[in-house]
Order: C-alpha cells, then sequence, then structure tokens
C-alpha cells in the first residue's frame, strides 16, 4: 500500500488535513491517537509507566497525569527519555498492528515527531508531508484550544524540530498559516490527495 507519512509541529493543523484525507478514502494511522489509546485510564502502557515513574505520574482515574509529566520532563530531559522507553515500543507496536489492517485508497501514517525519528520513517513511507505554519500563529491556535500559556507552548515548540528541519526532508508541504482559509486549505490537500491517488496507482501499492 502507498505510505504517507504527515507530520507538523503543534498547532499546524495536520489533524484537520488529516480528517480530510480520512474523508476522500485514505486510512489514518495516528501515533498521537495511539498514545492517548495507551495513557488513558485502564490503558495498556500504564502499569509499566506506574512502575517507572510512581503513583504521582497518574490521575485519580488511572490515565497518564500529562501536566505533572510535562513539567517532570522540561525539568530533567531525562525524563522524556525514559517516558519514551516505555512507550515507544507499545506505540509501535499498535502502529504496525493498525498498518496491517489498513485497506484504504493509501495509508496515511499520522506522526507529529516524524522528523525527530526520521532514521525510523523515511524508509517506511513513500513521501513526507509537512503541514507547514508560522510559529506566532501556532502559538495561537494551540493557546486557543488548550489554555497553555505562551512560555509552556514555545517550550514544547522547542522540544520539536525546527521548522527548516522540517521542511528541508518535505517531499510534499501544505501552507497553513494564518493568512489561509478553510477553502485554501482544502484545496492543497485535495490536490495532494489527487496526486497520491495516482502515484499509488502507478506504483501498485
Amino acid at each position: 500500500m502507498f505510505k504517507i507519512g504527515l507530520t507538523g509541529g503543534i498547532g499546524s493543523g495536520k489533524s484537520r488535513v488529516a480528517d480530510m484525507l480520512a474523508e476522500w478514502g485514505a486510512t489514518l494511522v495516528d501515533t498521537d491517537e495511539i498514545a492517548r489509546s495507551l495513557t488513558a485510564a485502564r490503558g495498556a502502557a500504564m502499569p509499566a509507566i506506574e512502575r517507572e515513574f510512581g503513583p504521582s505520574a497518574l490521575t485519580p482515574e488511572g490515565a497518564l497525569n500529562r501536566e505533572w509529566m510535562r513539567e517532570q520532563a522540561f525539568a530533567d530531559p531525562q525524563v522524556r527519555l525514559r517516558l519514551e522507553a516505555v512507550l515507544h515500543p507499545v506505540i509501535g507496536q499498535e502502529t504496525e498492528r493498525q498498518a496491517a489492517a489498513a485497506k484504504g485508497s493509501y495509508l496515511v501514517f499520522v506522526v507529529p515527531l516524524l522528523v525527530e525519528s526520521l532514521a525510523r520513517w523515511r524508509s517506511r513511507v513513500d513521501r513526507i508531508c509537512v503541514v507547514d505554519c508560522d510559529p506566532e500563529t501556532q502559538v495561537a491556535r494551540v493557546q486557543q484550544r488548550s489554555g497553555l500559556t505562551e512560555p509552556a507552548i514555545r517550550r514544547i515548540m522547542a522540544a520539536q524540530a525546527a521548522r527548516a528541519s522540517r521542511l528541508e526532508v518535505a517531499d510534499d508541504v501544505i501552507i497553513n498559516d494564518g493568512a489561509t482559509s478553510p477553502e485554501q486549505l482544502r484545496a492543497q490537500a485535495l490536490t495532494l490527495h489527487d496526486r497520491w491517488l495516482a502515484l499509488a496507482t502507478t506504483t501498485g501499492r
């Protein structure tokens, strides 16, 4: 099956683009959604997280205490590495399971940190698509939807790949900055969808 790696920084709008592609027949495998499921109450990763970090890492309902974990990770980079060591293997297993079951026109891996783990993903996808956005618009969007402070958002952005690094590895780019209308975003996504369908047919995948 023809495979796309879809990525972009926080607040770039990659989830909106992914939803459009799914509407037009693509199958999505969203690693963020997988991670949220694994770290929800009674999620498959929670026993290992509790063993690694103790009860403070859990909410009263038994889900991952994201605010606590975020504070610990920003204070000590080793915390993030320890969390990744717990999560990445189980995320990888579920990603592979969902990909193997995919039946759409083509497969889209939605991976926020694709560029940060490029060595793993470059050989697994046929094309990398970056949803690009200027930093100020990213901050405004995330503030509107999450209520996080600007310094907290900028810390998250600083932990992600630089905008230039994402664009450097992109085979395709969708612009979704502050001047992009919903209609313009949809038109860009549809153009690429049609191109990828043609490529999927040409390559026989």
